[in-house]
């Protein structure tokens, strides 16, 4: 948990082109994660999907994967919010919905402390370690302020360059080759 998986410039698969993703679980049943680089076509924010949030500034959320875009995920740093799960020294998943929602509620800052996803990206078992076999993926590690960033578009890039020398190359590959 708390890895990041960070997608090979010739994945071609159109929910993941350089995609990075935080690895929430990965046990003998599967795996699951969030994709932490995309967002919805249409803006959507947390105030259309959940009542109560109509005296707040809008509230964003991402895209978290192609599995259960029905379901809300929040990502966060409140160590103190029952029921959360530890993804990482500083990074939280869920827990007591309606405690975070009285901690948006207060005027509690937001960006940089919680992020919303609808959805999650999801392996059987075996799937995942598979498609790192074939460089499909590479691990690296996670950077919570990177992460909680919701106005980051280079993060694809500086997770590639956080995995060293030899994925710097892989960083600056275009997304179109043919246009190079």
């Amino acid at each position: 948990m708390g890895s990041t998986l960070i997608a090979s410039p010739l994945l071609s698969d159109y929910q993941f082109t350089r995609a990075v993703i935080l690895m929430v679980t990965h046990n003998e049943e599967g795996s699951m994660g969030l994709v932490m680089n995309r967002k919805f076509h249409h803006h959507v924010t947390l105030n259309q999907l959940i009542p109560g949030f109509d005296s707040v500034p809008d509230i964003p959320v991402f895209k978290g994967g192609p599995v259960g875009r029905d379901t809300i995920f929040f990502l966060h740093t409140i160590d103190e919010l029952e029921g959360a799960l530890k993804i990482s020294d500083e990074l939280y998943l869920n827990g007591d919905f309606e405690e975070m929602k009285e901690y948006i509620l207060k005027g509690n800052p937001l960006e940089g402390h919680v992020r919303f996803f609808a959805g999650y990206a999801g392996w059987d078992n075996g799937q995942l370690q598979k498609e790192i076999q074939e460089d499909c993926w590479m691990v690296g590690e996670s950077h919570c302020k990177q992460l909680l960033d919701y106005h980051n578009p280079k993060l694809w890039n500086e997770s590639m360059n956080d995995l060293g020398q030899k994925y710097r190359i892989w960083a600056k590959y275009p997304v179109y080759p043919s246009f190079n």
